[in-house]
């Protein structure tokens, strides 16, 4: 599972002037209340918006997605 790294995010847009999410969606072509919801930890951008907020800042995606373990699944064929 991926998540977004906020903290990490939120830096770099920084770094472009970005510092509310309303520039950061301004900048990204992401919706307002989605930027403020990324922003704020309560919702995870799905692919397409990840490659955007990426893609507007010049980064890899993996610059702001971190690979977690997510503890709610089992591996395939676990026994319970």
């Amino acid at each position: 599972m991926f998540r977004l790294n906020v903290a990490r995010l939120r830096a770099i847009a920084a770094q472009h002037g970005d510092k509310t999410p309303y520039a950061i969606a301004k900048r990204t072509g992401v919706s307002i209340s989605s930027a403020y919801r990324y922003i704020d930890g309560s919702a995870q951008p799905d692919l397409n918006s990840a490659l955007r907020l990426a893609q507007a800042y010049d980064l890899d995606i993996r610059t702001v997605m971190d690979l977690v373990e997510d503890e709610d699944e089992e591996p395939a064929g676990a026994v319970a």
